[in-house]
């Protein structure tokens, strides 16, 4: 495919996620009072157990006591890192700042009003949501809040991506997102990426896939292709694995099926899991 191909595929590509995602259908998706059960449950549990074991394992402890910076990207309505900050208080653990940007602005207002209606305001004090395409987090951070380049590089401990990074994949840009995260690390900063697994059999993307295979708008990466840029872009791979049985959209009743279930399937059929995990560092030259 030519460069000019490539181009016309992404623009169409861009346009179709934009106009998706700035839906009001799909803003409620992503906000707490109208998500489904299941994500509520996951950012709790699975999501906000992992996050609590990678700050601890991970993290060094004069940074947990001195405070984190956290930057979530493709941060939708702003559910994932305003749990996240809450979950951190609750434990302790100290955080200087939090920035979410996602590249739909009405995702942004949404997080907006989200982070005032569940903050406190010493949290929202702290907690900042831009506007900010994946493959160009630095230029667009820098240019939505004034802070300068300089500023902002190698000085996040934390950065995260729930259901955003595959859709790097899809347009091929996938190693300019993964750059800037590196470039915005500090050394033994960590990265996690979770999403969706391709060996999942039933997501909707899954089998539009197989049904038009070559339309890379329904395209899902594998557990090594969602790795991949992290290892080509110098990181460490900590944990690469698929996990969690429970859907984002699913009621109270389904959540408790799946998670009595979760034992089984995960000893049974682990790669078939729905999410891909992978968690990265930034190479280290800091004391822990």
């Amino acid at each position: 495919m030519t460069k000019a191909a490539v181009a016309s595929d992404n623009d169409s590509l861009n346009g179709a996620f934009l106009n998706e995602y700035n839906s009001q259908a799909n803003i409620q998706k992503y906000a707490r009072g109208t998500a489904g059960y299941g994500i509520s449950y996951l950012l709790e549990h699975d999501y906000g157990d992992l996050y609590l074991e990678v700050l601890d394992k991970h993290i060094p402890k004069t940074r947990l006591r001195s405070g984190i910076r956290l930057w979530e990207f493709g941060c939708g309505g702003g559910m994932n890192l305003i749990r996240l900050v809450s979950l951190m208080d609750r434990r302790e653990i100290a955080w200087e700042c939090a920035y979410g940007t996602d590249f739909s602005e009405p995702m942004i207002e949404a997080a907006k009003r989200e982070a005032q209606e569940c903050l406190t305001a010493a949290q929202n004090a702290k907690v900042r949501f831009c506007v900010g395409r994946n493959e160009s987090l630095i230029k667009d951070l820098t240019k939505g809040t004034g802070i300068s380049e300089r500023t902002l590089l190698k000085t996040f401990d934390v950065m995260v991506g729930v259901n955003t990074i595959r859709y790097n994949h899809r347009l091929m840009n996938e190693q300019e997102c993964v750059g800037d995260i590196f470039s915005l690390l500090r050394d033994g900063g960590i990265c996690i990426t979770i999403d969706m697994n391709n060996k999942f059999p039933a997501f909707r993307s899954r089998l539009r896939e197989r049904r038009q295979p070559d339309d890379r708008a329904y395209y899902l990466p594998s557990l090594e292709e969602y790795a991949r840029p992290f290892s080509s872009a110098g990181f460490e791979i900590l944990k690469k694995q698929n996990f969690c049985w429970v859907p984002h959209s699913a009621g109270h009743g389904l959540t408790t099926v799946m998670t009595t279930l979760t034992p089984v399937l995960s000893a049974f059929a682990p790669s078939r899991a729905m999410r891909s995990l992978v968690v990265s560092r930034k190479s280290q030259n800091i004391a822990t």
